[in-house]
């Protein structure tokens, strides 16, 4: 019996109709990303285990994808005369991973081609990234990151520009959010605020659940990491504390004031604020201090960027990072950035229908192929078109008629060229407006302006 195709889970096929406007995305972000000085670059889809493990904590590292090595893996593993645990084999059979993200491949970039580049380095990069994660809706084990980094500058205008990018993408695209920003230094203010400074990973990985498993097994997930139950009362009024963000930050300074991180990442969000509203930048901005982000690498502020109009997690998401080149031996780098889900961005645009009908990908003229001859008089003015950048095939065999305006029916293709004996004899064509229904007849030396104006237009 013939095998029944399939996919593994959380993974995707890609239509060309889904391509065009995957492309849409992509090429609406690239633009905001180059006017802002940023470059391209590209890694490897795999990197050394040693380049990824310990960089996401324990949560991370167990949804990192191992590639089993080449070869007779199993010859050199050691048994010891017992059934190893899979911990105990992959280090034995695997030392190669699909990347996680970008972020971590970039930091080794920097570190491996430091002296090939201008610092600070601003990059950008649109790739794919797996975890081993259970697949469910908005959640997917392949899946493409639309990064954006500056690395070699402290400065907090890098911030701000970044959140004003995020501006311009989603207005560009439609959508309208809220961009919700915290800095982890203020987290580490608040860990000692209520006597837990030496938790802050801890505090930090259970209240980035907050939005998916609530309060309530938040502070039990708290509790079961050893938080006295005085410090999680002490933690509640801040993470729902009332206001607009300066307010916030008011009410923080008397709480955190003798803590010195804490009082300087008060400082940094102040003066982050204060660039936000110099640049003019046009978007909700939100102080959350339930926003953790989970990854150990952040250092300073953290970003989130949620749709208003569609109830899905963030669809864009980073931060400051001030050690992460360290692990590679390139200490004292700061770097910041911020990541675009595509995938994301893809299903809020779907809900909300906000993609165009058509784009400047698809095919905007077709030749009808009504035999050997036709062709022949048709193929000159296919190749003008082409020449002018305008899309255009031929339909390659001379089928029924009915087949070939379903062919471009089915295409979404606009405009229909024909051109039988008596078209030939002529010297016109016969051009349908696919759209309006409309039919003309033009002389062949006027068919390419025609076409041209009809685009333009």
């Amino acid at each position: 019996m013939a095998q029944k195709p399939a996919i593994p889970k959380g993974t995707r096929d890609f239509s060309p109709e889904v391509m065009a406007r995957r492309d849409f995305i992509f090429d609406t972000i690239k633009t905001v990303f180059k006017r802002y000085g940023y470059q391209p670059i590209e890694t490897p889809a795999m990197e050394n285990l040693s380049t990824l493990l310990g960089k996401y904590g324990d949560e991370g590292d167990k949804l990192l994808f191992r590639i089993l090595n080449s070869g007779d893996f199993l010859s050199s593993v050691s048994q010891d005369g017992g059934n190893l645990t899979a911990e105990q084999l992959s280090p034995q059979i695997s030392d190669k991973g699909l990347r996680y993200d970008l972020t971590v491949p970039f930091a080794r970039f920097v570190v491996q081609y430091r002296n090939e580049l201008s610092f600070p380095f601003k990059r950008y990069q649109i790739q794919p990234v797996w975890r081993a994660d259970r697949p469910q809706k908005g959640r997917y084990r392949e899946f493409y990151q639309c990064d954006v980094d500056v690395v070699g500058s402290d400065s907090l205008l890098n911030e701000a520009e970044l959140v004003q990018m995020v501006a311009d993408i989603f207005r560009a695209l439609n959508i309208k959010v809220v961009v919700k920003i915290n800095n982890r230094k203020i987290l580490a203010g608040i860990a000692a605020y209520i006597g837990r400074a030496d938790a802050l990973v801890d505090i930090t990985v259970a209240i980035d659940k907050l939005d998916k498993i609530g309060v309530a097994q938040v502070n039990a997930e708290l509790a079961a990491k050893g938080i006295e139950a005085e410090a999680i009362d002490k933690l509640q009024p801040v993470l729902f504390m009332q206001g607009n963000s300066r307010e916030k930050l008011q009410t923080l300074r008397g709480l955190l004031g003798d803590n010195l991180l804490g009082a300087k990442g008060l400082e940094e969000m102040t003066k982050l604020l204060d660039y936000i509203d110099l640049l003019q930048v046009d978007v909700a901005t939100e102080l959350d201090l339930t926003l953790a982000r989970g990854l150990n690498y952040y250092t300073g502020a953290i970003f989130e960027v949620k749709a208003s109009d569609v109830p899905m997690g963030s669809i864009c998401g980073g931060g400051r990072y001030d050690d992460l080149t360290s692990i590679f031996g390139m200490p004292d780098v700061s770097g910041v950035g911020i990541s675009f889900g595509a995938d994301r961005i893809y299903d809020v645009m779907q809900s909300l229908n906000l993609f165009p009908e058509t784009t400047a990908e698809s095919t905007q003229v077709i030749f009808l192929n009504f035999g050997e001859k036709e062709a022949a008089y048709c193929l000159p003015y296919l190749n003008k078109l082409r020449k002018n950048a305008v899309n255009a095939e031929i339909f390659p065999d001379s089928a029924k008629l009915k087949k070939q305006m379903k062919y471009a029916d089915q295409k979404g293709i606009p405009l229909v060229v024909m051109a039988g004996e008596s078209e030939m004899a002529g010297q016109v064509f016969t051009l349908k407006n696919m759209q309006s229904g409309e039919q003309f007849v033009i002389p062949a030396d006027q068919l390419i302006d025609k076409i041209l104006t009809i685009k333009q237009g």
